[in-house]
């Protein structure tokens, strides 16, 4: 069963990678590209750390980040981690499930978070004690649907859902272009981005963590379960 990834580059490429090196059939088709957007940097003064969800805020946050280097930053995971060095950020804490985890984590001088986010994210849930302001210095800007895409869902496919708006483009796109839904598989980051694909299709199902490892994982097992005929627990 052909496997398609949605998301937008670099990670489509990443993704890629990763999934035929598990051995599966696995396509990238992209139905959105990543653009920065304008913004006014918050005073270096203003701000104890930063509060990073995706390598995507420092990809496209141009010549405002400079203003940070050296602070104090939590990132969402490795490569955000990462490309938050290479930026010249000083990251203190690497998250594996999520930003919300991450203010359970904060050090006691940090009450003053700048969130540096694209402009879809998920909404947290700030603790009395800390202020969190946000600038949003980029964007996933949604593509037509490709004719190569179209022709591709008229057989089972498994499709990999890495976000909330991918998962409702998706969708509505289907609808739009008359595809059917239940001939389709796909596998979600998490429960929040399964939510937003609605229902209808063969199978949806979230997967175990909100990681790029996870979702290969659960997609690998759904593709077994496809060609085996039988079915896995419900995961959300």
């Amino acid at each position: 069963m052909p496997v398609l990834v949605l998301r937008p580059e670099p990670g489509a490429t990443a993704t890629l990678a990763k999934a035929r090196a598990m051995g599966l059939d696995a396509k990238t088709i992209p139905l959105f590209e990543v653009r920065p957007l304008p913004w006014e940097p918050v005073p270096r003064g203003n701000v104890d750390a930063v509060l990073l969800g995706s390598a995507n805020a420092l990809r496209h946050g141009g010549e405002g980040l400079s203003l940070y280097r050296g602070l104090p930053t939590y990132a969402v995971g490795a490569k955000t981690a990462k490309a938050a060095r290479a930026a010249g950020l000083d990251v203190v804490e690497t998250g594996k499930g999520g930003l919300q985890p991450m203010l359970r984590l904060l050090q006691p001088g940090h009450r003053r978070l700048l969130r540096l986010a694209g402009r879809e994210r998920v909404t947290l849930e700030v603790p009395d004690s800390v202020t969190l302001t946000t600038r949003e210095v980029y964007a996933s800007e949604p593509l037509p649907f490709p004719r190569e895409l179209v022709e591709m869902l008229a057989a089972p496919a498994l499709i990999l859902l890495h976000s909330g708006e991918a998962a409702a483009h998706f969708a509505a796109l289907c609808d739009e272009a008359g595809i059917r839904r239940e001939r389709l598989r796909l596998a979600a980051i998490g429960p929040r981005v399964a939510a937003r694909a609605g229902g209808g299709w063969a199978m949806l199902k979230s997967a175990s963590q909100p990681s790029d490892t996870a979702l290969l994982a659960l997609a690998a097992q759904m593709c077994e379960e496809a060609a085996s005929g039988s079915q896995l627990p419900e995961q959300g």
